[in-house]
């Protein structure tokens, strides 16, 4: 499936500079294809983008929505260049932080500025952008309808998650649903509009980007939260009891890095029941996000083969056992669907022979992470580089890893003796990054990914995520004009000498 030597660069939207605490996708977002232009690199990875909140710590793996955007993306900026804020509205009453997302303050900020946008929307609209609206909706009625009616009821309820809300409501009987829809009607339109917003927002992105030969690569959590629209409007997919109450959860077993496992906590999805609708919701999913990126990573990939379930009174995991997923069944009905399967397995961790078969019979790659190379036994260590093979996509790291300078900083005296031998010289803290990159382009993988932080050469401060901790994940931001011409140039050069230079769309290969 991976056909060219390439490069792409891991940097979420959250992360990129602008006046408002939050990277979103106005004129920064454009300024970063510019740069991924003129280095040469091909795929912009980013992380998911469905509606966040505070009880999950704001991660984007465990989302309000498998099919929303989060409209905290959307840039007040654009809204004002279509007319529909005024400078004044731009204003903000309180100073944001430059390096680190303060989502509360976002939040405060943008969903007055949001409403409005909507306001000036219902009295301004042209014929042609309420006749777009109109058909946004229409088109994506499957999943924007239950949405935008879960938004506005959980907004109504003080933000109360919809298992807590009135029996008749949390089980979607028709007569309370057309009541509250009525009650609500501005409320439910306006939750449509935003999506609208985000959506045409990002469509204009991603064209932009096309044009400049630049891929977006979208990642999908395996699992929803427990307080989400899909649950809500689709508890027929997932273990839960009569009362909507989840009889399993899902989490990893214990492992050497945690002697309890992981318990995550989001229902798991009855696949006996998900086979019998021809995993229709999943195969929606799919493609919704085939529509929005040119290649996908599918977080978690080996609960496609097996899943750790637990019993939803555990208060550990424990307790769990090992469930079959939907493996190569799933699978043949989407390559029918999909015959290329744009599609990267997540397959790190504590990983089986059945999910490396799983991968081979449909011959997804699967991720390579230079950070997991060079401890003890480092010769047969699948991820150091003379191991990797052409179907895999290389990392420094990822976001879930410390940045490659805070990596060495902690690393062990094996680690580091192991990575100097490698690369045949003295590293460094000064030079350990751009060792960690070059020994990353020059694998045999055909796609290498290297996280921002990497190139900028940065420390554990730019850190995305620490699994396992809920708070603090989620905040790192790029200082505003370090993407500038000259790191372009040197990304450039690095991607020339690695082949890895982007060569589509009659772009020259070397500035």
């Amino acid at each position: 499936m991976l056909t060219d030597r390439s490069c792409g660069i891991l940097l979420h939207i959250t992360s990129l500079p602008s006046k408002y605490g939050i990277g979103d996708l106005g004129p920064q977002a454009y300024k970063f294809a510019d740069f991924m232009l003129e280095a040469g690199l091909t795929y912009w990875q980013i992380l998911p983008l469905n509606p966040v909140e505070g009880e999950s710590g704001y991660s984007p793996y465990s989302g309000l929505s498998a099919f929303a955007g989060n409209p905290m993306l959307i840039s007040p900026e654009l809204l004002f260049d279509e007319g529909y804020l005024s400078e004044e509205d731009l204003i903000a009453d309180e100073t944001f932080s430059e390096d680190k997302v303060d989502f509360e303050a976002v939040i405060r900020y943008k969903k007055t500025v949001l409403e409005k946008a909507f306001a000036a929307f219902e009295t301004k609209a042209s014929a042609k952008q309420n006749g777009l609206f109109k058909k946004f909706c229409h088109e994506h009625k499957k999943w924007l309808n239950d949405y935008a009616d879960y938004m506005a009821i959980k907004n109504y309820f003080g933000a109360q998650p919809w298992y807590d809300w009135p029996a008749d409501l949390r089980d979607r009987q028709k007569d309370s649903l057309k009541e509250f829809r009525k009650k609500l009607k501005k409320e439910v339109k306006k939750e449509k509009y935003l999506q609208f917003v985000f959506f045409q927002q990002w469509q204009t992105l991603k064209l932009y980007c096309k044009d400049r030969g630049v891929k977006f690569f979208g990642d999908i959590p395996f699992y929803v939260g427990y307080d989400s629209a899909d649950v809500w409007a689709h508890p027929d997919i997932f273990k839960l009891d009569d009362e909507k109450t989840p009889k399993a959860v899902a989490g990893v077993p214990p492992d050497y890095f945690s002697e309890t496992g992981q318990l995550w906590g989001m229902p798991v999805f009855d696949w006996k029941e998900l086979r019998s609708q021809r995993y229709e919701w999943w195969i929606d999913r799919l493609s919704h996000n085939l529509d929005m990126f040119d290649l996908i990573r599918l977080d978690h990939f080996r609960a496609f083969s097996d899943y750790w379930e637990v019993p939803a009174d555990e208060e550990t995991a424990i307790n769990g056992s090992w469930k079959k997923g939907p493996g190569r069944r799933f699978f043949k009905h989407l390559s029918k669907l999909y015959p290329d399967m744009p599609i990267i397995a997540e397959d790190l961790g504590d990983i089986d022979q059945p999910v490396y078969d799983l991968m081979d019979r449909f011959k997804l790659p699967g991720m390579k992470v230079l950070l997991f190379a060079f401890g003890e036994g480092m010769p047969q260590n699948s991820y150091v580089p003379h191991h990797h093979t052409e179907n895999a996509v290389i990392y420094t790291g990822t976001h879930d890893n410390n940045t490659c300078l805070g990596w060495f900083t902690e690393a062990s005296e094996v680690e580091r003796k192991n990575l100097g031998k490698y690369a045949s010289r003295t590293i460094s803290e000064r030079n350990v990054a751009n060792q960690m990159v070059r020994l990353a382009l020059s694998s045999v993988g055909k796609l290498c990914v290297i996280p921002m932080q990497d190139f900028l050469g940065l420390g554990k401060e730019a850190i995305m995520n620490v699994p396992s901790t809920a708070t603090g994940n989620w905040l790192w931001r790029m200082e505003a004009g370090k993407a500038d011409q000259k790191l372009a140039r040197k990304i450039n050069d690095m991607l020339s000498l690695y082949d890895r230079l982007r060569s589509t769309n009659g772009f020259p290969k070397k500035i």
